[in-house]
């Protein structure tokens, strides 16, 4: 009898053996989950991540209130420490970002908790750390639900992320910076184009957000920790009210913006978000996991997957390098946690290279500028294709309408581009070009050549630049557009023509009148902004339709003034 069952058993295992599937790539978002590597380790609770134009990446650790330079497989090497922290609980050094335009001014930005009580913002140069400028101050801070994530837009302005510090009332209070999302100038200053004039407040009714992003086509999310039910992320549009503390999670009332995707809070509560490939993906403290979400051109959400599940413990923070690869770090210092040996660590992701993604994107097309002042410009351009995706473009300038060498002035993961400190009366050429997640580079733009306006501007003479603010499927918000006064004596009032591509409508407008003929918008002053003072400026919005698919916006701004 035994000798027959053995070699039945071993013939069962060989064909077990020979029909098990094969090993492959755990390739998610664009991201090859199975190849993830431990490149930092040895950090003190890090909570921000923010990258310099040299590739190192800028840490801040909560507890220590200290700023670390991390390379992958390099011993972090401390470049500053914030003046003042006071960490206890969830409070301490917070977020960190870096200015879009670091090449230039080398300013690094930090949001923490004080000893003197608040939150506040400061800027500070690696150059001299210690010369530290606050220019956000009075944020309620608590050990609880204190917020504190940073993040430049795409418009170059810089968003805070703030809790309700314990206090639910403080969400659906104006006057209160607690529960918000906060939208500023990179000096701290309230920008034009804000939902409430003279107030830095773009979204409330927030109980405590901890990461911010935007996708390519410039619409902003949010991950945002619930009390006891739902955890949330949620599309930001300005103005909107969330809901806490009337609800949390969705409560399908009209007062309120539902989020698009929620989860248990044993499942998540979620702290960094990043966008890459169309997926969102979002760094889970108590779930211990890193979610995806997969996201439509409309940012429509799919199904959610888990990944790194109980595998690196608590996740704080997730980022795209420039490398093309997805760091995450850890939280399992930060007295929640069980903290391993080399923690707290940065864990980073390869992009897909299955098959070899050698298949650069398609150029940019249709190039232009439009908004040109003596200063500044935009561009403005169509989305490239690509077999993966497109993860962002660099934008490429040259002097003169000749001759020269184009060089790389900044980059955008949307299609525009808002150029700034730019000298008067000069003529300048501009390229894009698109990347993917393997670091294949498309082809050049068309060359679009601008010559910036005389300085100083004669006695009359206006600009006017238009902003995306959020776009669908099918229509788009453009707001601002920011009407400037470029001349030297009063205006009596000023008119915007603008162009809205083939099968777009306006739908609706605000502070400015707007009549179309054709595909031409004009806009006229209304009675109580048509006034500017030399160098004042002041905005008005609209919305328009356009058909499913379309990504085309309005183009060719030109100001005049009587």
């Amino acid at each position: 009898m035994r000798a027959r069952v053995i070699p039945a058993l071993i013939l069962a295992l060989l064909a077990l053996v020979v029909t098990a599937p094969e090993a492959r790539a755990q390739v998610v978002g664009g991201f090859d989950f199975s190849r993830a590597q431990v490149s930092v380790t040895g950090l003190q609770v890090p909570w921000g991540l923010a990258f310099l134009p040299d590739g190192s990446a800028l840490v801040s650790e909560r507890n220590t209130g200290r700023i670390l330079r991390v390379r992958p497989d390099q011993t972090p090497t401390a470049v500053a420490t914030i003046s003042g922290v006071s960490a206890s609980g969830e409070s301490g050094l917070l977020g960190i970002a870096v200015s879009p335009t670091y090449a230039q001014d080398g300013w690094v930005y930090a949001y923490f908790t004080s000893t003197a009580g608040d939150n506040r913002l400061v800027r500070l140069q690696l150059t001299a750390p210690q010369t530290q400028t606050v220019i956000l101050s009075g944020v309620p801070s608590a050990t609880i639900h204190d917020g504190g994530r940073i993040a430049f837009g795409p418009d170059g302005m810089l968003y805070v992320a703030t809790g309700d510090a314990g206090t639910t009332a403080n969400a659906q209070n104006l006057n209160s910076l607690a529960g918000k999302i906060l939208r500023m100038t990179p000096t701290g200053g309230v920008p034009s184009g804000n939902p409430i004039a003279g107030s830095r407040v773009w979204t409330y009714g927030h109980r405590n957000v901890q990461g911010l992003t935007w996708d390519s086509q410039g619409r902003m999310y949010a991950a945002e920790l619930g009390q006891n039910t739902r955890d949330e992320i949620n599309q930001i549009v300005a103005g909107s009210n969330y809901g806490w503390p009337t609800c949390e999670g969705t409560c399908n009332n009209p007062s309120f913006r539902d989020p698009i995707v929620t989860w248990t809070t044993a499942e998540a509560s979620p702290s960094g978000l990043a966008w890459a490939n169309n997926t969102l993906f979002v760094a889970a403290l108590r779930g211990q996991r890193l979610w995806t979400v997969p996201l439509s051109g409309a940012g429509t959400p799919g199904t959610p997957l888990a990944e790194f599940q109980s595998t690196y413990g608590r996740l704080r923070t997730v980022a795209v390098g420039p490398d093309g690869w997805l760091w995450v770090a850890t939280s399992n210092r930060d007295g929640r946690g069980t903290p391993a040996a080399q923690d707290d660590r940065i864990v980073r992701v390869p992009p897909a290279t299955t098959g070899g993604d050698t298949t650069a994107p398609t150029a940019p097309a249709g190039l232009a500028a439009s908004g040109t002042t003596s200063t500044g410009t935009t561009l403005a351009w169509t989305a490239s294709t690509d077999n993966v995706g497109v993860t962002g473009y660099d934008v490429l300038r040259a002097p003169g309408a000749s001759g020269g060498t184009f060089t790389q002035v900044g980059t955008s993961a949307t299609t525009s581009y808002a150029e700034t400190g730019l000298t008067a009366n000069t003529t300048y050429r501009y390229q894009v070009r698109a990347r993917d997640a393997a670091g294949n580079l498309s082809p050049v733009s068309n060359t679009v050549t601008v010559t910036t306006a005389p300085g100083g501007g004669g006695p009359g003479g206006c600009s006017a630049t238009g902003t995306v603010q959020t776009q669908w499927s099918n229509g788009y918000v453009i707001q601002p557009v920011t009407v400037t006064n470029t001349g030297t004596s009063t205006t009596s009032g000023w008119t915007v023509t603008f162009t809205l591509p083939s099968g777009h409508a306006v739908t609706g407008s605000w502070n400015a009148t707007l009549t179309v003929s054709g595909q031409t918008v004009t806009a006229r002053s209304a009675g109580h902004n048509g006034a500017l003072g030399p160098g004042q400026s002041t905005t008005f919005g609209f919305q328009a339709s356009r058909p499913n698919g379309n990504t085309q916006t309005p183009s060719g701004y030109q100001c005049t003034s009587p």
